[in-house]
């Protein structure tokens, strides 16, 4: 089990790549290590490089057109990570790693939708929507797979060209094709791309005296945004509290941390394992919540919203409602390269308080409910009477925990 307490790290990001709107990922989890020394600062020559080098004097010397140079080297670059066949790991241009520097900013210009790749066909998914972006008020929805954009085919292998592709400057259409449901529907939807601000929490009063909280990404001051909403409800002597993590990615990890640290008791948040067993331990302190507990979880809800959801199961502090999460258990980490592009790979897995790893499996909820097959609303477009999920938690916290 746990071998190595440690502090907690700052730099930690568990969030999911976003299409044409941000940075593109898949409920990535981001660790900056300091003594990863930037790459390609000076390779020795070695057979490997010289076989590099040979095909590079062939593709030259009998290419039928010109061949730009640092096309060749990027391509190479990306070739190494690609090779990992790990929809997690990637290869980003200078111009990639900017735009997911500046999507942790909070706002950034595309159609602000999440992605990710679906090993089984190799297709571009739709994790979720930003709330209130250009894709959502679209109809982009969790799940659609998009196939083409702007009339050309894209598929996961080739992520980046697609995310390229999607984004472009505010004002601006892009027609994307999707597929939706048993992938005989095939539609085209024009998004306007616009700039995006994230406001990552909102709350509000449910049914009278239940405190509602959503959670949209764990980005920098998501937690004091949380606190301060938190403390806010408790002034209004609500009687229990709705956490919302639907359709959120993810984010930065001392973010979750220090939310999920106001909710259960002391001990374990969260640990990770890399690949020669080497632990990293995040705590909570003796602080908890004293009031009912729901989390409104679904299929997008994925790493950092997986780790509150974990939490909160393992500790037994709160019943989970609604749909299995995303299934998104594995730790990148991000290294920046000396001529401002960078690499994310993945390093190691987070587990639950319990030991367990929720990876490509996700969290189920305590409470399954799930939205009729016919259902083709985003949760944040829907009345409070239609969140059939939302009016379950209700529920469930005057009943099961009798607060009248």
């Amino acid at each position: 089990m746990i071998r190595k307490r440690t502090a907690v790290i700052g730099g930690i990001i568990l969030s999911l790549l976003v299409a044409g709107t941000t940075f593109i990922g898949t409920s990535v989890l981001f660790l900056m290590y300091g003594n990863i020394p930037f790459l390609l600062g000076g390779m020795q020559e070695s057979s490997e490089h010289a076989k590099i080098k040979h095909v590079k004097q062939m593709v030259q010397q009998y290419y039928v057109e010109p061949v730009d140079q640092e096309v060749l080297l990027e391509g190479a670059i990306r070739g190494v990570v690609a090779a990992l066949k790990d929809p997690y790991s990637r290869y980003m241009s200078r111009q990639e790693y900017a735009e997911m520097m500046e999507e942790t900013s909070r706002q950034y210009t595309g159609i602000g939708v999440v992605i990710t790749v679906d090993s089984k066909d190799n297709l571009i998914k739709v994790v979720s929507p930003f709330e209130g972006s250009p894709g959502e008020k679209a109809g982009i929805l969790p799940g659609d797979k998009i196939i083409k954009v702007d009339g050309v085919d894209v598929r996961g292998d080739k992520l980046g060209e697609a995310v390229n592709m999607l984004r472009g400057p505010a004002k601006t259409d892009v027609v994307v094709t999707i597929v939706r449901g048993d992938m005989s529907r095939t539609q085209d939807i024009t998004i306007t791309r616009n700039v995006i601000t994230i406001d990552t929490v909102s709350h509000k009063i449910v049914d009278g005296d239940i405190g509602y909280i959503r959670i949209n990404r764990f980005y920098q001051k998501t937690s004091n945004e949380f606190s301060a909403a938190l403390d806010e409800l408790y002034a209004q002597d609500i009687q229990g509290l709705i956490i919302d993590v639907r359709n959120n990615p993810g984010g930065l990890l001392p973010e979750v941390v220090k939310i999920t640290d106001r909710l259960v008791p002391e001990g374990i948040i969260v640990y990770t394992e890399d690949r020669e067993k080497k632990q990293q331990v995040f705590y909570s302190r003796e602080e908890e919540t004293d009031l009912p507990l729901a989390i409104l979880i679904n299929g997008g809800s994925a790493s950092a919203s997986e780790i509150l959801a974990g939490a909160v199961r393992d500790h037994k502090k709160g019943v989970l409602i609604g749909d299995t999460t995303f299934g998104k258990g594995v730790v990148q980490v991000t290294v920046p390269i000396y001529d401002g592009s960078g690499i994310i790979i993945t390093t190691s897995q987070y587990y639950t308080p319990n030991g367990i790893s929720i990876h490509k499996k996700g969290v189920e909820p305590d409470v399954k409910i799930i939205f009729p097959e016919d259902f083709e609303q985003s949760i944040t477009q829907i009345t409070e009477e239609e969140d059939v999920q939302l009016q379950k938690a209700i529920e469930v916290i005057r009943q099961q925990f009798r607060v009248e």
